[in-house]
């Protein structure tokens, strides 16, 4: 075996529901960049997986083909010196005249291919069909995309619709290219169940292999699957497959935490949108990795399991987590690690592959309706592309970020979200891989808002930290600060400690001056001299309020509170004695676990049958909390620095902030009434619009669901709300 490849893909999923495609590279926006070519290619992969989509090519007729955008990505990959592996259709039903259940499925897809292999005779890797086996049960047995059947027969006509459509294009692509490869794909885990589901768990088992048992010409009359698909009527075509085989050059594995599944007859353990059923059975359906004790390993299962099964070259082809960017990062090396655990087993592992460089979108609805984003080794939230710690990850930092080390979700014992359930050890069951003891990051503010909730967050990431208070680090005392950094070694420091007062700060201006501007600066530059990065926490009151657009990033502090100006001066210090500074700038802050903010207050009061005053003389960008500090986490971690704006994307009077606060949580708006900030006691003067965006990142969310995401933890804490 050669060294261990580096390989990358872009998700290209155009799939359909109904009459409604969804092209996943558009939905990126990777379509509309031609610069995303030389991101990929200073990342150094050797190869990537591209699409060159059939619905795309010709979408209206066999007859006609546009390539222009294929040539010109293609022919710049090439210029790259990147190895090309082209795609022909991904999880997808073909252009609107065909369908997987058609009888021209599998001819159409090879008219495509070899016009593609024609026009690209330099491309020697091809997938023409991506997870055949996963896009018929997606398609035709659970009814998710189109055709949407819900049938076992369609079920198989789909997937060998899919293979004759694998061997015909190979055929057509080896009539131009001789050499061409196959890398065959599909999603690979394996499936447990409680003894009563055990015939049904054999059978989940079995078929998985389906798609490459078929192509290696295995599907004979000594199958275990031969009798089953016989009795669908389709013995002709499994004898011309098994007499005309495709055998794949390597076998490309796609595995997710979802995966491994677990079958489980005790249903009332149970959501009802998990269970389902066989006609014979009702059982729930749940990842192995929620349920099962000890936990199926990632990776390692699936890789030994395939090379036993087939002997054949291996490749993990998909490395994705939609998740937290440390996550990610666990994730992707857990697959290395497992990568090269296999190959000194001696199991002939090629590449490993970087999926989704510029994120997808929709799979939390598996692409039936919008969902959310996830982003990839590029973040291409809100039309920015901005390269991750993902992608200095996988272009092969020396040393691995300080979180990586920690273990994922997947090995902490809150993976089991289900009651556990035993499972006979195995040799691909979780081990403990973490490092070590962590290096923390340190968290100055315990007793502040954005201190306990970055710490919770942390906890919830698995993320080893440190809060501390004034007595562990008084950021008025040099050597305090000193000693803490000394004696608890973080990776990064959170300044969320400082004067809140915004109104008290007018009489006692050195006092806060103090707190915001000279201690943060002091914490700022005793990082700096151990070269540890910081975040530090400012606001939207360094503006004066003076234009009538959003504040960017670029735009002129000019604050008119003693709060706004010892703001302006811990910017100005921090960004210009820091380590790697990144000042993040948020306002109006709001949390369902903070009872010190003006939502929360509102509610409150609501609550209690108080009519509630707000300013309907200021506008605001207000910043929610639990979004806010996952979003610094993130930009940390990623190694972001300079002046960051974190808000919602919404511009509201404090007024009409409250009225929607109401609104969600189920009490008459019309109990808020508007006065002057003047009115309310106000003594510092604020600006009048103090709205803020980003020339950098995209908002932390819509203003409406930050909203609906506190109503719901309100309402959960508060279950009387509303009544009154």
């Amino acid at each position: 075996m050669g060294s261990l490849e580096r390989w990358c893909g872009v998700e290209c999923t155009v799939s359909r529901t109904g009459d409604v495609y969804t092209d996943q590279l558009r939905r990126s926006g990777h379509h509309d960049r031609p610069a995303d070519i030389a991101r990929i290619a200073a990342l150094g992969f050797s190869a990537i997986r591209y699409p060159i989509l059939w619905e795309r090519v010709s979408p209206d007729s066999p007859d006609t083909a546009d390539w222009t955008w294929c040539d010109a990505r293609l022919a710049a990959l090439r210029d790259a010196n990147i190895r090309v592996i082209g795609g022909l259709i991904h999880h997808g039903s073909g252009p609107a005249y065909t369908t997987l259940l058609a009888d021209d499925f599998a001819t159409g897809l090879a008219r495509h291919a070899a016009g593609a292999a024609a026009r690209y005779p330099w491309i020697t890797d091809w997938t023409p069909v991506n997870e055949p086996t996963t896009t018929a049960r997606f398609a035709a047995l659970y009814g998710h995309w189109y055709p949407h059947a819900r049938d076992e027969a369609s079920f198989w006509l789909a997937l060998l619709n899919q293979i004759d459509a694998v061997r015909l294009s190979m055929r057509a692509i080896r009539a131009v290219i001789p050499s061409a490869r196959l890398i065959q794909t599909d999603d690979l885990g394996r499936t447990w169940g409680t003894r009563p589901l055990a015939e049904q768990a054999a059978f989940d088992n079995q078929r998985r292999w389906a798609g490459w048992d078929l192509l290696c010409g295995k599907v004979t009359a000594n199958h275990p699957l031969w009798h089953r698909l016989c009795a669908f009527g389709f013995a002709r075509r499994l004898r011309t497959i098994a007499a005309d085989p495709c055998p794949p050059d390597v076998i490309g594995i796609n595995h997710y935490p979802t995966s491994d599944r677990f079958l489980d007859h005790r249903v009332q353990r149970y959501p009802a949108d998990v269970r389902g059923g066989n006609g014979r059975r009702i059982f729930a359906d749940v990842p192995a990795i929620r349920a099962l004790e000890p936990g199926p390993a990632p990776f390692s299962g699936a890789m030994h399991e395939a090379w036993e099964r087939y002997g054949l070259p291996i490749a993990l082809t998909e490395v994705h987590l939609g998740c937290t960017r440390e996550e990610q990062m666990r994730w992707a090396d857990e697959a290395l690690r497992s990568a090269l655990a296999a190959r000194a087993a001696g199991v002939d592992v090629r590449a490993i592959t970087a999926w989704s460089m510029f994120g997808c979108s929709d799979w939390d609805t598996l692409i039936t309706r919008p969902g959310r984003y996830e982003p990839g080794l590029f973040n291409v939230a809100g039309g920015f592309v901005r390269e991750t710690a993902l992608a200095r990850q996988w272009r092969g930092a020396k040393q691995a970020h300080d979180v990586v080390a920690q273990p994922g979700w997947w090995r902490r014992p809150e993976r089991l979200i289900f009651a556990a359930a035993p499972r006979p050890a195995r040799s691909a069951e979780l081990r403990d891989t973490s490092i070590g003891t962590p290096q923390p990051l340190l968290i100055c503010g315990a007793t502040g808002t954005l201190g306990q909730a970055i710490a919770r967050a942390c906890i919830a990431r698995g993320i080893a930290f440190r809060l501390t208070t004034r007595a562990e680090c008084d950021l008025g005392d040099p050597l305090s600060i000193a000693t803490a950094l000394d004696d608890m070694q973080p990776w990064a420091v959170v300044n969320a400690a400082g004067w809140v007062r915004v109104d008290e700060a007018e009489t006692q201006e050195a006092a806060c001056w103090r707190s915001n501007a000279t201690g943060a600066i002091d914490l700022a530059i005793a990082a700096a001299e151990r070269e540890v990065p910081i975040v530090a926490l400012s606001s939207d009151l360094v503006f004066d309020g003076a234009i009538n657009r959003p504040y960017v990033e670029s735009d002129m502090p000019r604050p008119l509170s003693a709060y706004g100006r010892s703001k302006q001066a811990m910017e100005d210090g921090v960004i210009r004695r820091g380590h790697r500074p990144l000042v993040v700038r948020a306002a109006a802050f709001f949390s369902p676990d903070d009872p010190y903010n003006f939502a929360h207050a509102v509610a409150r009061d609501l609550d209690a049958g108080r009519q509630v005053g707000a300013a309907d003389d200021q506008i605001v960008s207000p910043s929610y909390v639990p979004r806010l500090v996952d979003t610094i986490l993130d930009l940390l971690i990623d190694g972001e620095d300079g002046i960051r704006h974190l808000v919602t994307d919404g511009a509201v009077t404090w007024l009409e902030f409250g009225r929607a606060i109401a609104r969600a949580i189920g009490h008459d708006p019309d109990r808020i009434v508007g006065v002057s900030g003047a009115d309310l006691g106000w003594r510092a003067p604020r600006p009048r619009y103090s709205v803020m965006a980003s020339e950098h990142i995209a908002p932390l969310a819509s203003l409406a669901e930050s909203i609906d995401h506190f109503a719901d933890r309100w309402r959960s804490d508060h279950p009387a709300l509303g009544q009154k």
